[in-house]
């Protein structure tokens, strides 16, 4: 039997092509992810390895959000018995300029200006310099490599730095440095340490303080020293300082792990019932081969083997070169990622044991899993029957199956309904989930008896206009309901994830531009990058300039209040003069130590109009307030605000920013000389976008389509596969059908017409399992939306173009699909089919 499962395999060389092309598709997902994030690690952890290098202790604020180490407290450090050197370090996010004047972008790789300490003070990682100088004195700062490369910039050039919270600063580079790994796209500006105290701090605190013990003092000895001495500071030895900046890093690739896992996860599924389908077919067809196998003395469990050893094969090669696959397609992946300029760091390929054992496994075991109904009904059938014609064409009831599947539908339908109503939050989203997960379930178990009169009304509209061709090809797709549901699923599965994003992206764009929209009076929105925001001078910058009747910066305020971190909107200006609060209770009185609040949020914590809510700064300072008024929750104020007074007595200086500044323009002002006078204001500080309102809504939404494109990106694989699904089940029905196309083709049906057959019966298929998929998509997104209404997403919008365009294309994926088998069974010759027995 194992001779005749090897042969058996070499003597069909195109159906195991198929086969093991749907396992490669499906492992190369799930390999390349594990290749891509262990390739991440990898690099991350060699760039951060030496973090602490040479540190035995490092101080810091209690929150390190904070102000950070009291310039006093180095003074104590330093004269402790166990302490040899101490090494402040001071930085901040900077913008820097090119060559050509404007802002470098690195992506999303870090633009930092920090602190440079000499190699007789310096503790931790040494800097190699292979060009210039090191910074000597304000005004010189040293670059490394890759930033000097991207901002076109040589030794002894001269150019301008932006600190946000500061403003611009004119340099001259002084010196060339390398880094251990090229950090795709990190900026890193080292300048003189009393410059950068100048500009990154408030003179008063240091941000880090590295501490190196004395010959036979520990790290743990040395930290238990400056804690005793110091109580109000955060000191870990510097083998913990590593530990935690690598455990950082990897929770911050875990996201990016389960996120390319769970479409790997997709892509895998969809392949299992390509393959599911494949093998069912396969059995179908050799149900008269292995009855003669079982007339020939072989046995039930013989028959059900040679089934699986295929199936084994078939699985281990696909795994095998799926694994492969993976590989280039991790390179793809990061390739694609720099091209939308992220600022990936380089490094080799990762391929560790784990992936590769992962890979075998879930390939193999998913290929036998699919493999394993159709070999157990292949070992049952009776030898006598399953050599009659007629057998391989019939199939147990859909009976009990329908009867599951109306059964977890209804379940599934009636969690989503209470999901959908539930109030918003975790909860809700769990339940969306759960209902999204049971329908799925109930689909899948009643489409076979769905595809009846799905396709059979589909049918009269795509095939009724071709007259009998038609009508056949109409017949051939509902005769095998659970190959065409087998089939059509795939892409169900592939098309509801597309449409369910679909219409996230929708909502999202639809939810921004009714806050802009209903919330926003001003003319002009003035926005920087997101990485630092709007620099703090730029509001009275624009403030005095001819025309501005108003101009109002939203500040980002951080602060405990009831013990937990909540984040605040403090306001510099009149901001009714710009956009509309909805009050609810109160009035709107924003001066000194006073808040208003969103309803919901006073609501949950108990604060009433005219009641104190204290806030603990970052740096510990505590400040009572007052509650002034309550308004209606709106995204763009946030959910409590104050004055711009608190917001710079509860923010370190450093990290004093505004979100974006609104501009209102007087009566009778010319909006485009208005815009011109905006440009030219802000200018200086390098960063700035002045847009109008609707300017500004396009912005997020091409941010919004950004996020999109890299999601449908992904999920392009699983459309393949299930495009790839029905050119097998195509394929593999011509070979089944192969004495009926035969009896056609000698009773006078042309070659054109038996193509257009092929071709409109893969047309109904594949627009049944769109139908499914888009209807699908379309509940679950609006659903997910809805419970994520306390979130910004407050609109819900079904992007109907999209949908009858995924239903169109679909139609016409199914007829490329079928150009392959159609050609094949045009070229069917009728004599040695119909002989063929």
């Amino acid at each position: 039997m194992r001779k005749v499962s090897l042969r058996n395999l070499a003597a069909h060389k195109l159906r195991l092509f198929l086969t093991v092309l749907s396992v490669v598709l499906g492992t190369a997902f799930v390999a390349g992810s594990f290749v891509f994030t262990d390739t991440l690690s990898h690099t991350f952890h060699g760039i951060f390895s030496d973090v602490a290098k040479g540190v035995d202790a490092q101080a810091t604020g209690k929150d390190l959000s904070g102000s950070g180490v009291p310039v006093s407290d180095l003074g104590t450090i330093a004269a402790l018995p166990q302490v040899r050197a101490v090494d402040p370090q001071v930085g901040n996010q900077i913008v820097l300029l090119g060559s050509n004047g404007k802002p470098v972008q690195g992506g999303g790789a870090p633009s930092e200006g920090r602190s440079y300490s000499p190699p007789d003070q310096l503790l931790g990682q040494a800097y190699h310099f292979i060009q210039g100088t090191p910074p000597a004195t304000a005004g010189q700062i040293a670059l490394n490599k890759g930033a000097m490369d991207l901002a076109k910039l040589k030794v002894g050039d001269t150019t301008k730095v932006l600190v946000p919270s500061t403003g611009v600063v004119p340099v001259t580079i002084s010196g060339v440095y390398d880094t251990k790994t090229d950090t795709g796209g990190y900026i890193g500006a080292l300048f003189a340490r009393d410059q950068a105290m100048q500009l990154f701090t408030d003179g008063k605190h240091v941000e880090v303080v590295n501490v190196a013990a004395k010959s036979g003092v520990s790290q743990v000895q040395l930290r238990d020293a400056i804690a005793q001495a110091l109580p109000d500071l955060k000191v870990k030895t510097g083998a913990q300082v590593t530990k935690d900046t690598q455990a950082d890093v990897n929770n911050a690739l875990k996201f990016i792990n389960y996120f390319l896992l769970a479409f790997g996860a997709i892509a895998l599924l969809v392949g299992t019932f390509i393959i599911y389908n494949t093998f069912s077919m396969i059995v179908a067809q050799r149900l008269r081969e292995l009855a003669l196998l079982r007339a020939l003395g072989a046995s039930r469990r013989q028959v059900s083997r040679s089934v699986l050893l295929e199936a084994g094969v078939v699985g281990l090669v696909g795994s095998l070169l799926g694994i492969a696959f993976g590989v280039g397609l991790a390179y793809g992946l990061r390739a694609l990622l720099n091209s939308f300029n992220v600022g990936l760091p380089s490094g080799p390929l990762q391929l560790v044991p784990r992936t590769v054992i992962v890979a075998l496994i879930v390939g193999v075991v998913v290929t036998l899993f699919s493999a394993y109904t159709p070999a157990r009904r292949a070992a049952k059938t009776p030898p006598v029957a399953a050599m009659r014609a007629e057998f391989a064409s019939t199939g147990t009831s859909l009976r009990i199956r329908t009867l599951f599947g109306a059964v977890f539908a209804v379940l599934g339908a009636a969690t989503l309904a209470a999901g959908g109503t539930a109030a918003a939050g975790g909860g809700a989203a769990s339940l969306v989930g759960l209902g999204a997960l049971l329908l799925i379930l109930g689909v899948l178990l009643g489409a076979p008896a769905l595809s009846r009169p799905i396709v059979a009304v589909v049918g009269k509209v795509i095939a009724g206009p071709f007259g009998p061709v038609g009508r056949l090809a109409r017949t051939n797709a509902v005769r095998n309901p659970r190959r065409t549901a087998a089939t059509a699923f795939a892409l169900t599965l592939g098309l509801m994830l597309v449409t369910t994003i679909a219409v996230f992206g929708s909502s999202a764009k639809k939810s921004i531009n009714m806050l802009v929209d209903n919330g926003v009076t001003a003319d002009y929105i003035l926005t920087g990058p997101d990485a630092i925001g709007v620099p703090i001078g730029v509001g009275p910058a624009v403030a005095g300039l001819p025309g501005v009747a108003s101009s109002v910066a939203l500040e980002p305020v951080v602060v405990k209040m009831d013990g937990k971190s909540m984040h605040g909107t403090g306001v510099l200006g009149t901001l009714t003069d710009v956009g509309t609060v909805d009050m609810i209770s109160g009035t709107l009185d924003l001066s000194g130590h006073h808040i208003a609040v969103a309803e919901d949020i006073a609501k949950n914590h108990g604060w009433k109009v005219g009641g104190t809510v204290s806030m603990r700064s970052p740096d510990g300072k505590t400040i009572p307030t007052t509650v002034t008024g309550l308004y209606k929750h709106n995204d763009l104020l946030g959910p409590w605000m104050t004055s711009d007074q608190l917001y710079r007595e509860v923010t370190p200086s450093k990290y004093l920013t505004d979100m974006v500044v609104l501009v209102k323009a007087g009566p009778n002002t010319d909006l485009s000389q208005l815009r011109t006078e905006l440009i030219r204001a802000t200018d200086p500080f390098l960063v700035i976008k002045v847009q109008d309102r609707e300017q500004f809504k396009g912005t997020q939404a091409k941010q919004i389509d950004t996020l999109l494109a890299v999601l449908y990106g992904l999920l392009a694989l699983a459309i393949v596969i299930a495009v790839l699904g029905i050119i097998n089940t195509l394929a593999l029905s011509v070979v089944e059908r192969r004495r009926e196309i035969g009896m056609l083709r000698a009773v006078g049906m042309l070659r054109g017409q038996l193509r257009r057959t092929i071709y409109l019966e893969s047309a109904l298929i594949a627009v049944f399992g769109a139908i499914v998929g888009v209807a699908l998509g379309l509940t679950f997104g609006s659903l997910f939306v809805r419970t994520l209404r306390d979130q910004g997403l407050t609109q819900i919008a079904i992007p109907y173009g999209q949908a009858v365009t995924m239903l169109v294309v679909s139609a016409v994926v199914g007829v490329l699909a079928a150009l392959w088998p159609a050609v094949r069974a045009a070229r069917t010759k009728p004599l040695e089919a119909i002989a063929d027995l």
